[in-house]
């Protein structure tokens, strides 16, 4: 069922199929993802506790975790419910507004996080190549702005692409071919010319991934080049230490986003249940290692979380 409006036409609702081609494994599939979403939850929930309670660490360093954490936990809280939902209760449809409000949240957030991984970059050059200034560069005051202008530019940027969807005709098909709603896969499912949304997708793909992965790369080649000029090895080992777990971090979220944002566009040989497994790793796996990769490589993280677990803190 249709309803009109002043100048668009869309279904009540859509209906997502999950992970097609795997549906007879969709209930047990949902026990791994469940346990992803869960300790997604829990460990960004104890990062940002921690980060709170502890005043020491209320540093540049700090803050962007607890910044990611945030984006983490809406990220995955946008999309999990509804997937799980899918593939243990075959609960598959989704309000359109509902649809498109996970829309929103998934690429506004996606970029939040994009913004956040860059801006950690940053704060580890500006405390590797200028230490002794680093206080002074990365003021609070400078580290909430930066914040505010990620968190304003995904809001911005992402905005539009609700609205112009809002404004368009649907086809009669409403399936989805994958377990959340997603802007290129709506689009498919559009009865008109979408050029220009497709435009202003691959406009805002380049505006901030594109640019963060580029401040990002132009600040690890100067951190390399800082490490390798040190005298020490082991002052160059801790230094690498540092940022291995930011890495890490960047690249569990970009390779499998990166992927998925090619094959909607380029990749039409790739399998569709190879690319429908890495749209869902892109929004699983990210907000679960996060916290654990934090969690474990940042010795003032893990020393408070062991001295809660024990019953140690004051």
């Amino acid at each position: 069922m249709l309803t009109s409006g002043n100048s668009s036409s869309h279904p009540m609702s859509f209906i997502l199929l999950g992970i097609p081609g795997l549906e007879s494994s969709h209930f047990w599939i949902a026990f791994p993802f469940c346990v992803m979403y869960v300790v997604a939850v829990a460990g960004n929930i104890i990062i940002l506790h921690v980060i709170r309670t502890d005043h020491t660490l209320h540093q540049p360093m700090y803050l962007f975790l607890a910044m990611l954490a945030l984006t983490d936990l809406v990220l995955s809280s946008s999309t999990q419910p509804k997937m799980l939902a899918i593939l243990w209760f075959h609960v598959h449809e989704i309000e359109y507004h509902a649809c498109l409000i996970q829309v929103f949240f998934i690429h506004a957030f996606s970029s939040v996080e994009s913004g956040v991984l860059m801006a950690m970059a940053l704060d580890r050059y500006v405390a590797i190549c200028f230490p002794l200034r680093h206080s002074s560069i990365l003021t609070t005051s400078v580290v909430i702005k930066l914040g505010s202008v990620v968190m304003v530019r995904g809001l911005l940027w992402v905005s539009p692409f609700c609205f112009m969807i809002s404004r368009m005709p649907f086809c009669p098909n409403k399936v989805i071919p994958q377990s959340y709603c997603e802007h290129m896969a709506l689009l498919k499912l559009v009865c008109a010319d979408t050029r220009v949304n497709r435009g202003y997708g691959l406009f805002v793909a380049f505006s901030v991934a594109a640019f963060d992965i580029i401040v990002i790369g132009i600040s690890y080649m100067k951190i390399l080049r800082a490490v390798l000029q040190l005298p020490s090895g082991e002052a160059r080992l801790k230094a690498f230490g540092t940022c291995g777990s930011h890495i890490c971090v960047i690249l569990t979220l970009y390779v499998p986003a990166l992927f998925t944002f090619l094959t909607h566009r380029f990749g039409h040989q790739v399998p569709h249940l190879v690319h429908i497994i890495f749209a869902n790793v892109y929004l699983l796996v990210p907000p679960m290692l996060n916290p654990i990769i934090y969690g474990v490589r940042t010795k003032q993280i893990r020393d408070r979380v062991v001295r809660v677990c024990c019953g140690k803190e004051p």
